[in-house]
Parts: C-alpha cells; structure tokens; sequence
C-alpha cells in the first residue's frame, strides 16, 4: 500500500518538474532497533518515483558504518539530501506529517541551490565562523514545527558552518528526556544552548549569534510571537 496517496503525488510531481540538478537521498536503516526504517525506506522511494532527477540510495547503518561516520549520523532512520554538495541537511525519523512538506521543499532547494533567504538574514548568518550543529527536535502534531526545520535547513544551505537536523521526537524520545523538552519545536545548539518555537527567520538566525556569544541587537527585529506546540509522545507510527 502507497503511503503517499494519488493526489499528493500528483503535486509533487507538478513541483518537481521544477528540478535543475540532480538531487541524491541517502537514507540510512538497519534491521534491528529502528521501527521506522522500512517506512521512511518506503516513502522516500515513492518520492524518487516521481522524477528521474531525484535518486534514493539506502545504507545499512551497521554494515556501512564508515560512511555513516562520514555524514555524521548517529541514529536511524536518517535521511542526508545531497546536490552538488552536502549541505548538511538531515532527517532523523519519518518526514511524515507537516515535515513531508520541508522534505520536499528542500529537495527543490538542493536542486537549485537555491535557499531563498533575504538578505538580512544572509548578513546575519555571514557573521558565523565557527561549526553550528542545530538540532531542531519536533513532533508529529506541530504545525510550527515545519517552519523552524525549513528555515534550519536554509541555513545550512547558506552557511558551510551550518548543519541541521530535524530529529522527530516520538521516535526518539530520550532525547525529549535528555534536553528537558516541554513544547516543540525546540532547536539545540551545539549541545549548549536551547531555543523555544518556531519565530521569524532573523531571529531565528539572531538566537544562533547569541548561543555563539556574538553580539546581536537588543530587540527582536520582528514583532510576530514565538510558536510552540506542547510536547506529546505518541505511541506507533507518525501520523
């Protein structure tokens, strides 16, 4: 049984006809220990159907270990997207849900190396000179959570000191223990610093200067209210 059902391939189709370069998903699974595997394996070879410009290549996490190390990926399942480059833009869990849709915005991204950030953003990020892991920790039910993930990951794009992960909580619930986390989207910065909802992406970039001791203006420089979604833990597969 397709997970992605006729309708939405169909606009995904439309959408990728708007590909440039090819774009490479590389998955990572194993047999054991990973409840998701076979299905975010599934899913994304339904989205590799849907153009010849996008390729799926699946690793054993176990067997291919060297070149898990080589990505950084410490968990399954886990999804690297790759252009002309690594980004450093990755998956942890099914991009299922409201995360189907930054998965296929990014794939478009890669393929057009193109991250869409404006300018104030892009002087902001140009700031960081330093390695920045973010780990933007969501859940299924947020509706805020896609928007703190997209803008991670067009931060990555952006910045080769930048790497960004969606990590799907309900999957990996140690980590809601480990970081005390209470509403998501919470994005973890170099395993120090904590920032709490989705907000516009200036501040966003504006929080990452303040985790690095950077200076940045008093004031937010956006009025709009940071959106979080109280943190739940369900059982069985994302929704």
């Amino acid at each position: 049984m397709a997970l992605i059902d006729e309708k939405i391939q169909a606009q995904v189709r439309e959408a990728f006809k708007l590909l440039d370069k090819p774009v490479r998903l590389l998955v990572f699974t194993r047999e054991a220990e990973c409840e998701f595997c076979a299905m975010t394996g599934q899913l994304l070879y339904e989205i590799a159907a849907l153009s010849e410009k996008v390729t799926l290549d699946v690793k054993d996490f176990v067997k291919d270990v060297e070149e898990a190390g080589r990505y950084g990926i410490d968990k399954t399942p886990a999804i690297v997207v790759l252009g002309e480059k690594d980004y450093g833009i990755r998956f942890y869990g099914i991009p299922a849900g409201y995360e189907f849709t930054p998965l296929i915005e990014d794939i478009l991204s890669v393929s057009r190396n193109d991250h869409d950030l404006p300018p104030e953003v892009l002087a902001e990020l140009a700031k960081i000179d330093v390695p920045v892991h973010l780990q933007v920790l969501i859940s299924p039910g947020c509706p805020y959570c896609s928007q703190a993930v997209s803008a991670a990951h067009g931060f990555a794009m952006a910045s080769d000191f930048i790497r960004a992960d969606m990590v799907e909580l309900s999957e990996f619930p140690h980590l809601a223990d480990h970081y005390d986390v209470q509403g998501v989207p919470v994005t973890v910065v170099n395993e120090t610093y904590r920032i709490v909802g989705s907000m516009p992406e200036i501040d966003f970039a504006r929080e990452i200067l303040k985790a690095l001791g950077k200076p940045v203006p008093e004031e937010p420089a956006s009025p709009a209210a940071v959106n979080v979604t109280t943190l739940e833990k369900p059982q069985g597969a994302p929704q």
